[in-house]
């Protein structure tokens, strides 16, 4: 196999909870290839649960073995990949999307707070996790979309719609 066909067919990037994960494989299914996630690589190569990684070795011990996840997925895989939100942070994955179609799951802080939980009234939680997520989404979609070949707005449309709008605007 050529190093070009070893390239992915379609990124997708976002924040959490934009629906990387749930689109990822029915897009792919459409396409005819195969999905990825670099956050499930994350977690068989650690052996935990991503935010178990978060929790227990840091924020730094995630971010490394997120770029290890990603570089090696831009590398091997010729489908669908989803990148882990924060991916894109790192400015040798960046390099690596260049010429590539990267689809930004565009979504707003109410439809990700509504997807994650944390729309509801709770018992304070310490750290502010609704401020958290607000801050990292504006710092974020800048580089989203500056990334992206192709945007699409995710906050009124189911995984099978959203798959349908993918696939439809990579055939244009």
């Amino acid at each position: 196999m050529t190093q070009e066909a070893q390239r992915p067919l379609v990124v997708l990037i976002g924040p959490p909870g934009a629906g990387k994960s749930a689109v990822g494989p029915l897009l792919a299914d459409r396409l005819g290839v195969e999905f990825r996630d670099t956050d499930a690589d994350v977690g068989a190569a650690a052996g935990k649960p991503v935010s178990d990684i978060f929790i227990e070795q840091g924020e730094p011990a995630f971010r490394q073995l997120e770029r290890e996840a990603a570089a090696r997925a831009l590398r091997e895989h010729g489908g669908v990949l989803a990148l882990g939100s924060g991916a894109v942070l790192d400015p040798d994955i960046q390099h690596r999307l260049e010429g590539l179609p990267v689809i930004y799951l565009a979504a707003g802080f109410a439809a990700i707070a509504r997807r994650m939980g944390l729309d509801r009234p709770r018992v304070v939680i310490p750290g502010n996790p609704r401020g958290r997520l607000r801050a990292m989404l504006e710092e974020r979609r800048p580089l989203y979309e500056q990334l992206a070949t192709v945007t699409v707005d995710t906050d009124d449309l189911d995984p099978d719609e959203l798959a349908a709008e993918i696939s439809a605007r990579l055939k244009q």
